[in-house]
């Protein structure tokens, strides 16, 4: 196996991901699922390999839904992807299809478009499409799995361009064709955290709970054992010297974090520096990338979504991470307040808990069993500390 960072890893070479994946296709037989996950933990290697390798009676559609804008486009997509699963007959019985003609839409090649006038018939095109695909005859019969991801990305594309209620409607009738149709499955996943998106209509005036009726299930990074196994093979893969291949790929695992990312970034970064897998050469090609200025492993992103996730709360989120990575501890909620209290004009404890639950969703913080709080991953813990300039003080 080579090193292949942030590029698409075949389904074969998928290590590590075969409990969590069976977790998930016996969780799709009662209920739908939100997937969540760090960035560049795999959730969408994780997608493709299902995809790629679906459990018998099941077809799966991925569709990345970053770059939709419009529920319009958005039912379009589903339309789409029902009538490529449907066999010819029934295709030629689909309402959704009837729909279509009776707003003046043109089929070109197969694929049906609407003229711009029709307005938003995005909603009876949603249902029906979905009404043609729970409608097929048998007991035998294939289902169809939705694997959407980037869809908060979606909705917030919907509601800038077409405003909350639009957004807040999308959400309201995928809900109801879960509860509709008992065999309508979908995972959705993304970058961003669809309690940003939610927190955001809310403020609008949504009371709904639009995704409580499906479960939610993490991504975690590797176990210790099969992120050394990753290393091993990309080890052997890229054919480097290692005088103790267990040593070394052990030691790429803990610098990791047990990333599948970083692990074939490590990997990568020694085969391109023509360098011997060797733990005396691995910590100091770790310690250059964090402080890369060209930012090779986009760790910045964990400082630059801040602003956009935390808006007018930016400097005191900055805060609380500051002084968590300085502490390197776990701390209790009063200590952290305490300490905060001596550095910035701030003494809300209530308001304190609500952002730490919100980076425990973000997966800055974890808690442990006291409830205290610490840098979830100690590899962005380090990093923010090198780019904060925090090992000399603030």
């Amino acid at each position: 196996m080579k090193a292949n960072p942030g590029g698409q890893i075949d389904p074969k070479a998928v290590v590590g991901r075969d409990a969590v994946i069976n977790e998930i296709w016996d969780t799709l037989e009662q209920q739908s699922i939100r997937m969540t996950a760090e960035r560049r933990i795999g959730k969408t290697t994780i997608l493709k390999k299902m995809g790629d390798e679906p459990r018998s009676g099941w077809r799966v559609k991925f569709c990345d839904l970053e770059h939709v804008h419009t529920a319009n486009e958005f039912a379009m997509a589903v339309y789409r992807d029902v009538d490529e699963f449907l066999t010819r007959t029934e295709k030629s019985k689909r309402r959704a299809t009837e729909l279509f003609r009776k707003l003046g839409g043109m089929e070109i090649a197969g694929q049906f478009t609407l003229p711009k006038s029709v307005g938003q018939p995005w909603k009876d095109i949603l249902v029906t499409s979905i009404g043609d695909l729970m409608d097929m005859d048998g007991q035998d019969a294939e289902r169809l799995l939705f694997l959407w991801d980037e869809m908060p990305y979606m909705l917030q594309n919907i509601r800038d361009g077409e405003g909350e209620e639009i957004a807040m409607q999308v959400l309201d009738v995928l809900r109801s064709l879960r509860q509709s149709h008992r065999g309508f499955r979908m995972i959705i996943t993304g970058s961003i955290g669809l309690h940003h998106v939610f927190a955001s209509l809310k403020a609008a005036g949504y009371a709904n709970a639009p995704v409580n009726d499906m479960l939610q299930i993490e991504v975690p990074a590797l176990k210790l054992d099969d992120a050394c196994k990753l290393a091993q093979q990309l080890i052997e893969g890229e054919g480097l010297p290692c005088e103790d291949l267990e040593t070394s790929a052990t030691a790429i695992a803990h610098a990791a974090d047990c990333f599948p990312y970083y692990i074939h970034h490590i990997v990568r970064g020694l085969k391109v520096g023509d360098m011997p897998a060797s733990p005396k050469n691995i910590e100091p090609l770790v310690a250059a990338r964090l402080v890369d200025s060209n930012d090779p492993w986009e760790l910045r992103h964990y400082s630059d979504r801040i602003p956009t996730y935390y808006g007018d709360k930016e400097k005191l989120v900055f805060n609380i991470l500051d002084e968590l990575a300085l502490q390197g501890d776990a701390l209790p909620v009063d200590q952290l307040l305490s300490n905060l209290k001596q550095i910035i004009d701030f003494d809300d404890r209530d308001e304190l808990i609500k952002l730490l639950r919100l980076l425990e969703q973000d997966h800055y913080l974890a808690r442990n069993t006291d409830g205290h709080y610490f840098f979830r991953f100690p590899i962005i813990c380090r990093w923010w500390k090198l780019d904060r300039g925090l090992e000399s003080g603030r």
